[in-house]
């Protein structure tokens, strides 16, 4: 790397810091700047199957990517290791091994943590899915959870899972867990009437901003999984013996649950509400997807607020969004870097959603046209498709076994994943 030249910073390899990476690569020549991407983790992976690993119906290797198979590593510098502090003033980013990275250009993308609402005891005693050992933690634990249960001689006691939650991540999740549980069941030699799955929602209905005739047949769809649904119900606390629920008729008390919290996210607070003023755990964007205030410096993905101007609200912080931000966030930087002024506004056009509901079943919107079952799965399965494209090769499809998961989904007969 040549002295001088100046340094782009890019946190994070999620969705957003992995694109903006690529496309800066892209734009720019070696001798224009010194990109470096700083991640945990020498992987990139595909944080919207977190899900299917937690369940323990999708495997491991199927989600992540290799950053060095994604990024030109001559062009690139990647530093494996964890963002302490950002010091704003003096342009540095602090990392746990010691380093000091000074940057000119600084795009935050730290990707997301739990939001708890204060709900006592979410952090320390519910499973959260976060990250890839995160997902794993969750799967390892079902399993044990199973294996201990059929020693049990109380035939009147359940397994009982309760995910808390449902936005597209609860739904996802106790979608594939209901499918996965008969596995186990038929694998630890578990009566399936003594094991459920209750999804705890705080709203009247699921799968908030969706039509309600979608969010119905969601429902429904997940009813004939086994899923049990307490709507109007929010988790008032959880503890080692189980979890307190808070309905309009009082208080009931479920003993021996495992809770899956899925009920929100925020910002990495390493630098949301830190280094940066927050708003709900995540930092403002302006138009140009610059932090009001630092002109060299971007914030994407779930860090980031960007306000909707139709609803004055900000985005949801979906993929989606990410993965359009990180488009104008690489061109924006490129002006500033040639001398340009004029910087591109972000205005996203969001396309649409899709949850899938099981490995049979998925439910959307989608350039406005709703769609549902086996339509609504080649949907997904083509909007997939298309990220590992931007990613940069179709080798990334076939190479992993990807395309056989999206053109013909899986009938789970056993444990995968495990590591």
């Amino acid at each position: 790397m040549k002295a001088g030249k100046p340094r782009i910073v890019v946190l994070g390899a999620g969705y957003a810091g992995i694109l903006t990476t690529r496309r800066l690569q892209n734009l720019l020549s070696s001798d224009e700047a010194e990109i470096v991407l700083v991640n945990k983790h020498n992987y990139h992976y595909l944080t919207t199957w977190l899900h299917e690993v937690a369940a323990g119906t999708g495997d491991d290797d199927r989600i992540t990517i290799q950053i060095k198979d994604v990024i030109d590593t001559d062009r690139v510098h990647l530093i494996k290791d964890t963002v302490l502090e950002v010091q704003k003033e003096e342009h540095r980013v602090i990392l746990s091994h010691g380093e000091a990275l000074i940057y000119d250009y600084l795009v935050v993308a730290l990707g997301f943590e739990p939001a708890t609402f204060g709900i006592p005891g979410i952090m320390k005693h519910a499973l959260t899915i976060r990250s890839m050992n995160s997902a794993r933690k969750i799967r390892h634990k079902i399993e044990a959870l199973f294996a201990d249960f059929a020693d049990s001689n109380d035939e009147q006691e359940k397994l009982t899972f309760i995910v808390g939650g449902a936005g597209f991540t609860g739904i996802e999740f106790a979608a594939e867990l209901a499918e996965r549980i008969p596995v186990l069941c038929e694998q630890y030699a578990v009566d399936p009437r003594r094991v459920q799955v209750l999804n705890v929602e705080a709203a009247p209905g699921i799968l908030a901003g969706f039509d309600p005739d979608l969010a119905d047949y969601s429902k429904q769809s997940l009813e004939r999984l086994g899923v049990e649904f307490r709507l109007s119900t929010r988790i008032k606390s959880v503890d080692p013996q189980g979890v307190t629920l808070l309905t309009e008729a009082g208080e009931e008390r479920i003993e021996s649950a495992t809770v899956i919290w899925t009920g929100g996210v925020q910002g990495n607070s390493v630098v949301c509400g830190s280094a940066f003023e927050a708003q709900r755990g995540r930092i403002p964007a302006g138009e140009d997807l610059r932090i009001p205030g630092y002109d060299n410096v971007f914030v994407l993905g779930d860090c980031s607020a960007f306000l909707d101007k139709g609803t004055g609200r900000p985005y949801p912080p979906t993929a989606q969004l990410a993965i359009l931000q990180s488009d104008v966030c690489a061109q924006n930087i490129v002006t500033l870097l040639r001398g340009g002024q004029e910087l591109k506004t972000f205005v996203p056009f969001m396309k649409g959603a899709v949850a899938s509901l099981g490995a049979h079943d998925a439910v959307g919107k989608v350039f406005g046209i709703k769609v549902r079952g086996t339509m609504a799965m080649i949907m997904k399965a083509i909007i997939d498709i298309r990220y590992m494209l931007m990613l940069g090769s179709p080798k990334l499809i076939f190479g992993k076994g990807k395309l056989s998961t999206y053109v013909m989904p899986t009938t789970y007969t056993q444990a995968s994943g495990s590591k």
